[in-house]
């Protein structure tokens, strides 16, 4: 098949649907389909990407945040399928255009909610209110990352009227990278982190498009956490970390709280090996969290938010721990409970990796996927 997927961000910009994209589109090509990524030209400069499938990052006309206006996205053609990844402000639409005009059926997955602070908010509201209703009608099938956050997010009257054509495909983390066993010392050392030191670290991108990863609140959960000989690791960049840094020297944790820039995705699984457990403590829209997945498959215990989508992936108290979105202290109390017992991180970190082995790896993932595309292609 010859299929089209269509993303706001892409590698070199790493963040969750990007990366679920690339995968998406590699392991496809893999079985021999025809993929091409549809992307924006930003951050701008070469990337090298794997030979098996075709990216083309269009020119960016405007960009408001992450969401940026390709006009040449409506020269799509040849296509059996279009891989829609929402949300997609400018690009959803010009998606469902192609789809009208060329007759091409496409496939919506929805990642997350688009939800913002201040004058973002009522943007978001008011283009939801307008363009979501349209896009979600023209899609074929919708590939949700979970049942349980199709039903808890704000789309979730959308879904239930046409719920025949909802269908989970999870994202999905590379095992023979992110595995089990891989040493982290030479991390420690590079960056000047002591070798006796406990490690909670988080993994994401830090700007206003992610506010929602609760970089802050964990920041004030560990203020809680008194050994001196236990650090917080951020990884990540953007333009919130400058406030974060800043919240760390006042609340005493400079000397204790490391910031260590973006990594590239494939260079992560010994950073996962270096720490003792993996905290995302987001709120909304935050739908699955990949870190979740990528340490679970090194064998790293994780704490995450109670949300819809979120508590499908960690079972709690089984391969880490789920605490209330906002919960300071019991989010201080779970990262104790986990640095103060090596017995339990050890045994939640071997379930979290025979989990990942049974629902998470690419080609599990991609199997469901692709039958969606067999389906549509079949009954076009």
């Amino acid at each position: 098949m010859r299929i089209a997927h269509v993303t706001a961000t892409f590698p070199p910009y790493y963040a969750g649907t990007g990366m679920v994209c690339y995968h998406n589109a590699q392991e496809l090509a893999r079985r021999g389909h025809q993929v091409t990524v549809f992307t924006a030209a930003y951050p701008p400069g070469d990337f090298e990407y794997p030979a098996e499938f075709t990216v083309k990052r269009l020119p960016v006309l405007l960009r408001f945040g992450n969401a940026p206006l390709l006009p040449n996205l409506l020269q799509m053609k040849g296509f059996d399928i279009i891989h829609l990844h929402h949300p997609f402000i400018f690009g959803a639409e010009m998606v469902w255009a192609v789809s009208k005009l060329r007759k091409i059926p496409y496939v919506l997955t929805h990642h997350n909610d688009l939800i913002g602070n201040g004058l973002r908010r009522y943007i978001f509201d008011l283009y939801s209110a307008v363009s979501i209703r349209l896009v979600f009608s023209g899609a074929r099938k919708f590939a949700v990352v979970s049942l349980d956050h199709a039903n808890g997010c704000r789309l979730a009257n959308l879904y239930s009227r046409r719920w025949s054509d909802v269908v989970e495909v999870p994202n999905g983390v590379d095992t023979g990278l992110f595995k089990p066993g891989l040493d982290g010392t030479v991390i420690r050392k590079q960056h000047g982190i002591p070798a006796e030191a406990s490690v909670t670290l988080f993994v994401g991108a830090l700007d206003r498009a992610h506010h929602f990863k609760g970089a802050d609140l964990l920041l004030k959960a560990f203020a809680a956490i008194k050994d001196r000989e236990a650090v917080l690791v951020f990884i990540g960049d953007g333009d919130l970390k400058v406030g974060l840094i800043a919240m760390a020297r006042s609340l005493g944790l400079s000397d204790r709280v490391y910031f260590l820039g973006a990594i590239a995705n494939e260079n992560l699984p010994p950073y996962y090996a270096m720490a003792d457990v993996v905290v995302l403590p987001s709120i909304p829209p935050e739908s699955f969290g990949m870190v979740l997945i990528e340490s679970m498959a090194c064998g790293t215990p994780v704490i995450a938010s109670n949300l819809p989508g979120v508590r499908t992936v960690v079972a709690d108290g089984q391969d880490g721990y789920l605490v209330e979105p906002g919960d300071v202290g019991g989010l201080a109390e779970s990262m104790r409970r986990l640095l103060d017992d090596p017995l339990l991180r050890r045994e939640m970190g071997q379930r979290g990796r025979v989990k990942v082995e049974a629902k998470y790896t690419w080609p599990v993932v991609v199997d469901r996927l692709e039958t969606i595309y067999l389906e549509l292609k079949k009954g076009s």
